[in-house]
């Protein structure tokens, strides 16, 4: 494959994204791993947030953060023009890979520097302006929902709302992010296009040798917080069938979304329960209550609306059954979309001068570009995941296709900042 087989010689800018690459991989890194745990407002990310801050304002870059945590490096060349905005997010889930989201942020902002770099020689045909963002709490791992920042960024989720939201130690979002110093005031920027690069998080890239994705639709998803709610009792000496067993209703809900895909073609569905929080959570305690979440994701609506109508039947069934209570506490959905034709037609025209393989390629998880696409023109890029693997200390993007994500993310910049869309 082109630009991936052969032997690469780096030049001078590629050692520069290389090094910080490397310094920004030991904020929050694990111990005897190459991965990191880097949980939004922790002190991690507040670590790599004061450095990132230090990084922009080197090259020029005025560094703001907004009241939900945003945080933007802009670079004003045209005074009162809009803003062509790229970046990620650098939060992490707990003990995860070092590449998902801040591989964005890293070559979103060596690509801006490279655009700055030419358009301080010559600005004649600039339009707009450059903003980099690291989108804060995109995972959703200590608060919830996901994509936190852009939501609230895009008037999705009120700003109050997402500042009152607590942890699992009863924190809330507002003072999590005054322990780190990260909340401010910046508001109402400009944007007038918004362009994201990210690892795949699966492997079709990898096995098809492509060298840049190009994202013209995400998944549908359907994400749900249940409360199952029963009644205490005495795990040996209550008679089973006076049992009212909270955490046994969670755990067929647990089995029964696993079982819904077997209902449907296979690759049509994928769901999963990433999390369960258990009361009292003692080993001679029937359970009384319990949180979980459960995801339903498909390239079809019509799949997605399947499962959650089969998913509901489950829910009145156990409730029956096992004479628990059962209700849906938070949701958060988003159907099958596309991304702008103008923008993956930009992109695919950048990766033919580039001599670049390429491939459209939908995406199955979400991303602040989701949030974006809906209030500006929107491109998403993707580069190759080793294997697929993802949310794990083992992610591994290879250097030779970081650097060509870079490259790729730089042209397209450029073309953005010179008025393509």
């Amino acid at each position: 494959m082109q630009g991936r087989e052969r032997e690469q010689v780096l030049t001078e800018k590629d050692e520069e994204f290389l090094s910080d690459w490397a310094v920004h991989s030991r904020f929050g890194a694990v111990l005897g791993t190459t991965g990191v745990d880097r949980q939004a407002a922790s002190e991690a990310d507040g670590e790599q947030r004061k450095w990132f801050a230090r990084l922009l304002e080197s090259r020029n870059f005025s560094v703001h953060r907004d009241p939900i945590g945003n945080q933007f490096g802009l670079l004003e060349l045209i005074p009162g023009a809009p803003f062509v905005l790229t970046g990620s997010h650098m939060d992490s889930q707990p003990t995860s890979g070092r590449f998902d989201g801040a591989y964005g942020v890293m070559a979103s902002t060596h690509a801006c520097f490279r655009v700055a770099e030419e358009l301080q020689i010559d600005i004649s045909s600039a339009r707009y302006n450059l903003a980099i963002v690291n989108w804060f709490n995109e995972e959703g791992s200590r608060f919830k929902p996901s994509m936190m920042g852009s939501s609230v960024f895009t008037s999705k989720l009120p700003l109050a709302a997402a500042l009152t939201t607590l942890d699992q130690r009863g924190i809330s979002v507002k003072d999590a992010l005054d322990s780190i110093d990260e909340r401010g005031e910046f508001e109402g920027l400009d944007v007038a296009s918004y362009a994201e690069i990210h690892v795949q998080q699966g492997r079709s890239m990898e096995d098809d040798g492509i060298a840049i994705g190009i994202v013209n639709a995400t998944w549908a998803a359907h994400k749900f917080e249940f409360r199952v709610t029963g009644e205490q009792a005495h795990s040996g000496s209550t008679l089973m069938e006076e049992r009212r067993d909270a955490l046994l209703g969670a755990a067929r809900l647990v089995v029964a979304a696993r079982e819904l895909v077997n209902e449907f073609e296979p690759g049509e569905l994928h769901t999963a329960c990433g999390e369960l929080t258990v009361y009292p959570n003692s080993p001679v305690v029937v359970a009384s209550e319990v949180r979980l979440l459960v995801d339903l994701r498909s390239p079809s609506a019509e799949v997605i609306d399947a499962a959650y109508r089969a998913l509901m039947r489950t829910v009145e069934r156990v409730q029956r059954e096992d004479h628990v209570y059962i209700e849906v506490v938070a949701e958060h959905c988003w159907d099958q979309n596309p991304y702008p034709e103008s923008g993956v037609e930009l992109a695919r025209e950048v990766a033919e001068e580039l001599q670049l393989e390429h491939d459209l390629v939908m995406t199955v998880a979400g991303h602040d570009s989701t949030n974006m696409k809906d209030l500006v023109p929107t491109i998403m890029l993707f580069v190759p995941s080793v294997n697929g693997v993802s949310h794990n200390l083992n992610e591994l993007t290879k250097d030779e296709d970081l650097l060509v994500g870079v490259n790729h993310l730089t042209a397209v910049v450029r073309r953005l900042v010179n008025g393509a869309l």
